[in-house]
């Protein structure tokens, strides 16, 4: 440690893997804390003094640093309360070497010592530390070990057929005590043959799980040993799936890619399953020949999210003539679920959309061959989109921009160009409008001087970068509108700021770094995520 100080408060820290054998009078995490008060009272001419709090691990591995009692000790170290950390071994405090780093640096930091009872080392010195790195390497080493032998145990007794724990598929219970043999539910199984039945006689998934949800059959019920209820709902499509290809219903087990005869009985025949499999493997070619051609007709599919942040891939739908229309829809309502009744867009007609996409990208960029190349994302807002483009593409920029369009930010890694939208649905008879009609706010004035901001920075990380001085008086003032919190720059860019807000209230701010604050002082209520700076 540093200056010497008349009293060096020791706290101790004592951690055990599993839960056995904790609620016997006298456990593991007693005989540890004996261990280290004792060490601790042999030092007491030395000044030692033990501190009353417990920082006790009981159940907690060594390999997370997500345990409540080592908490409390960083906290309480933070804090100042701390002079010396006693542990009865060092893989108690942690069995990782990446966290030994990171608390010994902690350690460091607030100017605490760590020691162990049965190795005692001092982490103030370079042969302490060398020391400790050794032997936790070995500590890492033991625990991968037995990680290896755990997981060759579960190989081995699989290949004989049991189960292995988990939460046993529908159709089967969980073993009896001092089994490995899934028990049959004669219920659930039933339940099981049916869903395999009515698959094969409907040949969709789709429909399958809108039948089973009308009939209120649902996925199996689980309740764990603390209280919490599993499952026990409605079937999700991909949940269906997996049923269908569980071979855990012909009596066998899986591990990895290896099949095994299983202890447990069959409640699916062997004809039934392979028809059930057979309809599976044409269905998924169909789809997947399906999804070449509607890749092929979608350049959006990947990029376009909308103004919740679900991405939108392509669907389609067929009128009673048999005319097929592509969509681009939001990956809610691809999976069924049901949705709020808000604002936000979630299908829009999408050749047009392509096509305005398109054209845009080609105003913008008139002398580049392939504008689509450059497209990193589509993202649908209130009021209409933002076109992101990969790479510092401003250079390249010489637009002739429709009303509705600009540019509202350039660097080094990105481009972002607004665009007001309103797109004409099935037969041009009725549009979709990408914003709210309140009037526009606009202040061309501040808009010019954030994508000037912009422009003058780099990006590192995600985060602004001022490498160069303002090139004059002006660029001086405007330059730290670049640290504006992305939701108060995206609000000026469609006039949605405060009344009153202009670029001479801005510059006059003296805007705090924490986007909360900035929030605050400007009159914005938006959520956005808060920051931990002052």
């Amino acid at each position: 440690m540093g200056t010497r100080k008349d009293t060096i408060r020791c706290a101790v820290y004592t951690r055990k893997s599993s839960e056995e054998g904790l609620e016997q009078d006298f456990n593991s995490l007693d005989a540890q804390r004996v261990a280290a008060e004792a060490y601790v009272q042999s030092q007491a001419g030395e000044g030692w003094t033990l501190l009353p709090e417990q920082y006790d691990d009981g159940g907690y591995s060594g390999g997370s640093m997500e345990r409540p009692g080592l908490k409390r000790l960083l906290a309480d170290i933070a804090a100042g309360d701390i002079d010396v950390v006693v542990v009865y071994k060092i893989d108690r405090l942690t069995r990782s070497l990446t966290d030994f780093a990171r608390i010994v640096e902690i350690f460091e930091k607030h100017d605490v010592s760590f020691v162990s009872v049965t190795q005692s080392f001092n982490t103030t010195s370079s042969m302490g530390r060398l020391m400790l790195n050794v032997l936790l390497s070995f500590a890492q080493f033991e625990r991968e070990v037995t990680g290896e032998r755990i997981r060759d145990k579960i190989a081995a007794s699989k290949a004989r057929g049991m189960w292995m724990g988990g939460l046993p598929p529908l159709g089967y219970d969980i073993p009896e005590s001092g089994s490995r043999t899934l028990r049959v539910n004669s219920e659930e199984a039933e339940r099981v043959r049916h869903i395999f039945t009515r698959y094969l006689a409907l040949g969709s998934v789709y429909t399958l799980q809108r039948e089973l949800e009308a009939e209120g059959i649902t996925s199996k019920r689980h309740v764990t040993q603390k209280g919490k209820v599993l499952g026990g709902g409605h079937f999700s499509r991909g949940a269906l799936f997996h049923l269908l290809r569980n071979k855990t219903y012909l009596g066998l087990i899986t591990h990895k890619s290896e099949v095994h005869q299983g202890e447990h009985e069959a409640i699916v025949e062997q004809d039934l399953f392979g028809k059930v499999q057979h309809q599976l493997d044409a269905n998924s070619r169909r789809r997947g020949e399906s999804k070449e051609r509607s890749v092929a007709r979608a350049p959006l599919m990947g990029r376009l999210f909308d103004a919740a942040g679900e991405a939108m891939t392509p669907a389609f739908a067929r009128n009673r003539h048999g005319t097929l229309y592509p969509y681009y829809v939001s990956a809610s309502l691809q999976q069924g679920q049901r949705v709020a009744d808000d604002d936000i867009i979630r299908r829009l007609p999408g050749p047009r959309l392509d096509a305005l996409i398109r054209d845009t990208l080609e105003r913008w960029l008139p002398r580049f061959a392939d504008p689509m190349s450059v497209l990193e994302e589509v993202r649908l807002t209130e009021r209409g989109m933002l076109i992101t483009l990969a790479g510092d593409r401003s250079v390249d920029l010489h637009s002739t921009a429709a009303d509705g369009e600009e540019m509202i930010s350039a660097n080094s890694k990105r481009t972002v160009i607004a665009l007001e939208l309103a797109l004409p649905l099935r037969g041009g008879k009725r549009h979709i409008l990408l914003g709210r009609r309140s009037p526009r706010q606009r202040d061309r004035t501040l808009i010019a001087a954030l994508r000037r901001a912009n422009a003058m920075a780099s990006s590192e990380r995600g985060m602004p970068l001022v490498e160069a001085a303002p090139a004059s008086p002006y660029d001086n003032r405007i330059q730290r509108l670049v640290f504006l919190a992305p939701d108060i720059q995206r609000a000026i860019v469609e006039g949605r700021q405060p009344a009153g807000l202009n670029l001479e209230r801005l510059v006059k701010t003296n805007l705090p770094l924490c986007w909360d604050k900035q929030r605050k002082a400007l009159g914005f209520e938006l959520s956005g995520a808060p920051c931990s700076a002052p």
